[in-house]
């Protein structure tokens, strides 16, 4: 097992990409601290973990709130001792275009998807460089690299946290903190339920295996970054797009 009794903390485990995760990481061994708002959700990706024989815990938090990420980070350190692997996996999409977007639209997935980010791991870092070691990822996106119509605030955010990491891999080096993040291209989520067949289609002649990507497929380059096998990757950007705009 590539990650025998080490704990690890997802956030947006509930669904999609973040539950594939928080089975995959528990698949190897992991400790999972399951986390996301929707809390029925969080406890069922860890009845599924426990159904497998994992170990896992649910616990609610809200990424936005700084008090709820730093109460389920100190939970975490007084029942595990340590935090071994971050994946701040949570996010929202609230799209429209430049002209008709809300502000509250705008403040909501930046305080989700960039803020959010912040908030988990300066909570979490100062840990890891007490403990000497560990390894956070984080979630961006193809469209952080390459825009996309209607989506001012997720990309500005998913581009931000490209950002966030790069300076993070600098600063965190010297206590053997690895920094990374996952830039998904078109993958089956609930995200992507509800985008018309016809635009699916045109985004599938930009992907050189004409396919979308599944949940698992992220999961599992999560897991090699946050493996030894990737011990000496840090501030690396892994596109996981089926070759997308190649």
């Amino acid at each position: 097992m590539r990650l025998k009794d080490k704990v690890a903390i997802v956030t947006g485990a509930a669904r999609g990409i973040g539950r594939a995760t928080a089975l995959r990481l528990a698949e190897e061994g992991a400790i999972v601290i399951a986390g996301d708002v929707d809390i029925l959700g969080d406890e069922e990706t860890t009845d599924i973990i426990h159904d497998h024989g994992g170990k896992a815990i649910s616990m609610r938090i809200n990424v936005s709130d700084r008090s709820s990420v730093f109460l389920a980070v100190d939970h975490v350190i007084r029942e595990f001792g340590r935090i071994d692997i971050l994946v701040n996996n949570a996010g929202i999409v609230r799209d429209s275009r430049l002209i008709k977007m809300e502000e509250v639209d705008f403040d909501a997935v930046i305080n989700v998807n960039l803020k959010g980010v912040f908030n988990c791991t300066q909570a979490v870092a100062p840990h890891m460089v007490k403990q000497g070691g560990g390894s956070i990822l984080n979630a961006s996106s193809i469209v952080a690299i390459y825009g996309n119509f209607g989506q001012t605030n997720y990309v500005a955010s998913k581009a931000a946290v490209l950002g966030m990491t790069r300076v993070w891999a600098r600063e965190l080096g010297r206590y053997n903190i690895r920094v990374n993040a996952v830039a998904p291209g078109w993958i089956r989520t609930r995200m992507t339920e509800g985008v018309p067949d016809k635009v699916i289609a045109k985004m599938m002649d930009w992907v050189s295996l004409r396919c979308m990507g599944e949940p698992e497929d992220i999961a599992n380059a999560y897991l090699f970054l946050a493996s030894d096998e990737s011990d000496y990757i840090t501030g690396h950007v892994l596109s996981v797009d089926g070759g997308a705009r190649v």
